[in-house]
């Protein structure tokens, strides 16, 4: 046997069973996303790298988590990354430029500007959620979508790491 083929022997095995468990772990587990708009802004840059948990199944949901999904917004490919602000059952609404979830505000610090509109009241539900940009006034969101809430089986994943490359670049 000469030293190519002992090398392919050697190399090919390993080397399909790393793509192959990449590819699961890409699909299943989890996956680096980046954000192309300011719609986080200020708590995602653009340009800034995320870690998905995609295994939604062994975690749970809850305000404030930070979630990919595919938008009910017919014919759009993109993924988006927004806030988690309504949980099935929950009563949203935005007034005077805060939120209220069930009647009472929110308690939402990472906000640095106040919402010039107003939305609501809306019941978010069974098996969907509502979810809105962190830079309120110019995110595409469920204030502005035609149907408001994402199904269960719409979500990728919870973001679970955010690494700030606009920091890095500087």
């Amino acid at each position: 046997m000469n030293k190519l083929t002992k090398v392919i022997k050697d190399w090919v095995p390993t080397l399909l069973i790393a793509v192959v468990l990449s590819l699961l772990v890409r699909s299943y587990v989890a996956e680096a996303m980046s954000v192309p708009t300011e719609s986080m802004v200020p708590t995602i840059q653009v340009g800034d790298r995320l870690i998905v948990d995609k295994m939604l199944w062994a975690t749970s949901l809850k305000h404030g988590d930070i979630v990919v999904f595919h938008p009910p917004i017919a014919g759009e490919t993109k993924l988006y990354v927004k806030r988690l602000i309504g949980l099935p059952g929950d009563v949203v609404q935005i007034k005077d430029g805060a939120l209220y979830r069930n009647g009472v505000k929110a308690d939402e610090s990472y906000l640095k500007v106040k919402m010039d509109y107003s939305f609501g009241p809306v019941t978010v539900p069974d098996d969907h959620y509502f979810f809105l940009g962190d830079n309120r006034n110019i995110s595409f969101d469920a204030h502005l979508w035609d149907t408001p809430f994402v199904s269960k089986d719409k979500l990728i994943g919870k973001v679970v790491l955010e690494i700030p490359v606009h920091k890095l670049l500087r």
